[in-house]
């Protein structure tokens, strides 16, 4: 199993391979294209701010390859917003993969969300053994409502959405790298997605 970690300074990746590893898998950090397209599995972490994020894929050219890789791909946190049509952190344009705006939350409760939360309306194989209302940790500002993409919903002063699932695209707001043992089962089950059922 190749699994290709996307290198574009904007990510907590080392906390992912130290996860990846506890499962028994190793991976590789890169921004290779074509290391990239011929992974078994992609994962697009993120940590930071969107437009810069965004300016680091296109001087890689990775905002090409990304939106038209086939094999199953999980975003994580800013990853996921990326793959969003726009976000307005930055008023940064994303990568069209998901048909949907990432907005600011507008809210009396502290923003950032920072901590752990529940998850519920679990919509996917990505959710394999995890009970509904389990806790994950997220850290945002910004968030997707929710969405005919929606596999998972969380709530912070609203509903809003979690996770995602688009043909062999998937994405995560929380962190599931820091999410304990049920978030190395969420990276396990995406590792072990039958890819006929992302088609």
């Amino acid at each position: 199993m190749k699994i290709a970690i996307i290198d574009y300074g904007a990510g907590n990746v080392k906390s992912i391979e130290f996860a990846l590893q506890r499962l028994g898998y190793e991976s590789e950090l890169t921004s290779d294209a074509e290391t990239i397209k011929t992974a078994d599995r992609v994962i697009f972490p993120g940590v930071g701010e969107a437009s810069s994020a965004m300016n680091m894929l296109k001087s890689t050219g990775l905002d090409t390859v990304i939106p038209n890789l086939k094999q199953p791909v999980l975003g994580i946190c800013l990853g996921m917003q990326l793959m969003c049509n726009h976000c307005e952190e930055g008023d940064t344009i994303g990568l069209d993969i998901f048909d949907v705006d990432v907005v600011k939350f507008k809210t009396d409760l502290k923003v950032p969300q920072v901590g752990w939360n529940i998850i519920f309306d679990l919509k996917s194989e990505l959710f394999t053994n995890i009970a509904e209302n389990s806790y994950m940790y997220l850290v945002h500002s910004y968030y997707v409502p929710t969405h005919k993409n929606s596999i998972a919903t969380s709530d912070y002063g609203l509903n809003y959405s979690v996770a995602l699932h688009k043909d062999n695209f998937y994405g995560v707001q929380f962190h599931p790298e820091k999410s304990g043992k049920l978030g190395e089962e969420i990276l396990k089950n995406f590792i072990n997605l039958n890819i006929r059922s992302t088609k």
